[in-house]
């Protein structure tokens, strides 16, 4: 059971950290096949935007990155356990890891606002309807490589603090090995 234990959470966090990478290479894919300013349509005070592909890659980029994100922050979590049964307990002195971690919680939701507020814009926008109070609306330059870059810094994040966490461990296990030297005077 430990082999499995020692081998199955790296092949799952690089899976996780795959799916990542491809969100991040979505979104990048998402800012090349945005709407650009020749498709907009106007007609006196209407406006027409026709659908794009930014909105499929949208889509995937935001399924992907939320897989990654719960995956690998489950793998952080279960590798926190020494498969000993206990009661979850926070630290009492926040760690580098935990910071880690705060750290791609915020920017893994910025990236999310980002790419959903992208992803809904590349919808179709029809006349008079358009994407907010009727009128029509264009993704700005860098808005989903802005998305791709955080993910990335999601991605590392998370990474470091699952190594982190995993020397921490490692430390602890070695210390607790070793065998008391008796001192004779």
């Amino acid at each position: 059971m430990e082999k499995i234990r020692n081998y199955g959470y790296p092949v799952v966090f690089s899976a996780a950290f795959t799916i990542g990478l491809v969100a991040s290479a979505f979104c990048v894919v998402a800012e090349f096949k945005k709407s650009k300013e020749g498709d907009l349509k106007l007609d006196g005070k209407l406006c027409y935007l026709p659908a794009s592909k930014a909105y499929g890659f949208g889509v995937s980029a935001l399924i992907c990155s939320s897989t990654a994100m719960i995956v690998g922050n489950l793998i952080v979590f279960l590798g926190l356990d020494s498969g000993e049964r206990r009661s979850w307990c926070f630290p009492k002195k926040p760690s580098i890891s935990t910071a880690l971690l705060v750290l791609s919680w915020l920017s893994f939701i910025i990236a999310v606002i980002l790419m959903g507020t992208g992803t809904s814009m590349s919808r179709r926008q029809r006349y008079g309807k358009g994407w907010l109070d009727g009128e029509c609306y264009l993704v700005k330059d860098g808005i989903f490589s802005g998305a791709a870059m955080l993910i990335l810094l999601s991605l590392g994040c998370t990474s470091a603090s699952a190594v982190t966490l995993s020397r921490n461990k490692l430390q602890v296990s070695s210390s607790s090995d070793e065998k008391p030297t008796k001192i004779i005077h």
